[in-house]
């Protein structure tokens, strides 16, 4: 296919996400990010942390590919963003997950419609869509809520929703923009939990927070933001 690009990094595991200086501008002169390099392995967890304004949640949107580099190159699972047609990048991103810090959870659909929606897109057929939704909600313990609304859901619930709505395709990465920022902490840490072990199984798992807490009581690789450039890892 075309850019595609096989490296590895430590101890030999493919990387799957790397950046090459890459920088973002919005109005042309204010900087979001300022000539960012990183490399993340297959099954490797990271932490993005930083103030607020430090360009994390610019950063993850650039690797899901929903918003592009004014410079620099992003190559996911051996996929050179620059390099491939711009109607391809859809079909790359069904190797991601994403979690939004807002959910964004559609309140007319119930629990398993909101689960089921990326595999309809994706054109699974309705026995496949149904039989991993049934299986992700197990997996995040919500099964018993599959036709409750979002409405009627606490905020730690409506944030396994999001989370099994990411897992449900079961992407090779995880992308996770400040997933327990409207958690108590022990949500907080129930929620980063799930992640570990969705990480113990293979999947990279990138997550943005500006929770210390959680940095200081999982030990993972931390990449600090500050300014929108690489301040510290």
């Amino acid at each position: 296919m075309a850019g595609f690009i096989a490296v590895h990094g430590k101890d030999n595991a493919p990387l799957m996400i790397q950046l090459f200086h890459v920088s973002k501008s919005y109005d042309g002169s204010s900087m979001a990010l300022k000539d960012i390099t990183l490399k993340v392995a297959k099954a490797e967890f990271l932490f993005i942390t930083g103030p607020s304004g430090a360009g994390k949640s610019t950063l993850l949107n650039i690797m899901f590919g929903v918003e592009s580099p004014t410079d620099g190159q992003i190559i996911i699972d051996g996929m050179n963003y620059s390099k491939i047609p711009p109607r391809e990048i859809p079909y790359l991103r069904r190797k991601i997950g994403f979690v939004f810090q807002d959910f964004k959870l559609l309140p007319n659909k119930t629990v398993f419609e909101n689960v089921a929606l990326s595999l309809r897109v994706m054109g699974i057929s309705p026995r496949e869509i149904k039989n991993s939704v049934v299986r992700t909600l197990s997996y995040v313990k919500l099964q018993h809520r599959a036709n409750f609304k979002p409405s009627s859901l606490s905020g730690g619930e409506q944030q396994r929703v999001a989370i099994a709505r990411a897992l449900v395709k079961e992407p090779a990465i995880i992308l996770a923009d400040e997933p327990t920022g409207n958690l108590d902490p022990e949500l907080s840490c129930e929620t980063i939990g799930l992640f570990k072990e969705v990480n113990n199984k293979g999947t990279t798992v990138v997550i943005a927070t500006h929770d210390k807490g959680l940095l200081d009581k999982f030990a993972k690789r931390t990449l600090l933001l500050d300014n929108g450039r690489i301040s510290e890892q």
